[in-house]
């Protein structure tokens, strides 16, 4: 097996969708191929943006692009796609951090392997990639951020040292790691009241939703993510509120929830308040799979939290 870069503009001409497909030429059949089963890491190009290295995924299997002739797709594992949680820059003290782009004297290449859209990475490149990225106190760094005093019941994450691919597939770590990617895209603030709470210390109060849970193969990207407040998150998890086909109406399951706790709990236009990055809004694909699996057909359990 072997690990990958793949490059991705938010705007792409391609069917590409980091956490489900990447659509790429003939020309890269063969490393995709050997990529099988192993991971890869999204990259942003210079012309494209700022980010750099800004996701990790692993590649389920390759197909060829049904309709297109030349073209192929490397499916994502569902479920492996994770967001770095801070961007990993091209170049740190002027020196590529791929190997292969790197000059005898540490200086960046200029052509060649820079322009290809799928490169080959060597494991070393690949795990310090992963390290500057997710690094591995990230569960302690979370728990500390708004209380100090936090520290004491994080110092165990802190002894152990995690291994790269721990990090990539233990669920609490990925959990952190979501949840801080959602929070901060919808600059904390609740997508569906538009309410950005703290409490006294200054903890956000809003929460990360999967959209399409984990378990039912969704993925931790921002975009299969909403920033909820505790009761929103509450009633969106049972089925009593969704999001229209337009991606942005606010629906409700008005038998089930009383007219006065609508009024009070969502923004007066009914609408979600959405990322100011479009990349970050959430899929039409996802919202879809909410509406058709989740809205009116979950029972509630227990007093709700209005009651």
């Amino acid at each position: 097996m072997t690990k990958l870069v793949l490059l991705h503009k938010a705007d792409s001409i391609y069917d590409d969708e980091p956490d489900v497909v990447y659509d790429f030429p003939r020309s890269y059949l063969k490393a995709a191929q050997e990529a099988v089963g192993d991971w890869v890491v999204y990259y942003e190009p210079a012309k494209a943006g700022p980010r750099g290295y800004f996701a990790v995924a692993k590649i389920q299997r390759v197909i060829p692009k049904p309709g297109v002739e030349g073209r192929f797709l490397a499916m994502i594992e569902p479920g492996s796609f994770l967001p770095l949680d801070t961007e990993v820059p091209r170049l740190i003290n002027g020196r590529p951090l791929e190997q292969a782009l790197m000059e005898a004297d540490g200086t960046p290449k200029k052509g060649g392997a820079v322009q290809l859209a799928v490169r080959r990475l060597p494991d070393e490149d690949f795990a310090r990639i992963v390290r500057l990225g997710l690094p591995e106190d990230l569960e302690r760094q979370e728990a500390v951020r708004y209380d100090p005093a936090g520290a004491e019941v994080a110092e165990e994450a802190a002894i152990f040292e995690r291994p790269v691919l721990e990090r990539l597939t233990r669920r609490p770590y990925r959990d952190v790691a979501f949840r801080r990617k959602v929070r901060e895209a919808y600059d904390y603030r609740c997508a569906m009241s538009g309410l950005r709470l703290r409490n006294g210390g200054g903890r956000p109060e809003v929460q990360a939703a999967h959209i399409r849970p984990v378990e039912h193969k969704g993925s931790d990207s921002v975009r299969n993510g909403l920033a909820l407040s505790g009761t929103l998150h509450w009633m969106f998890d049972r089925g009593l509120i969704s999001v229209a086909d337009d991606s942005e109406t606010i629906l409700v399951s008005r038998n089930k929830v009383p007219g006065d706790v609508v009024d009070r709990l969502l923004r007066p236009n009914g609408k979600l308040w959405k990322p100011d990055e479009k990349r970050d809004w959430p899929h039409p694909v996802n919202l879809a799979w909410h509406r058709e699996n989740v809205f009116g057909q979950i029972a509630t359990e227990g007093p709700a939290p209005w009651d």
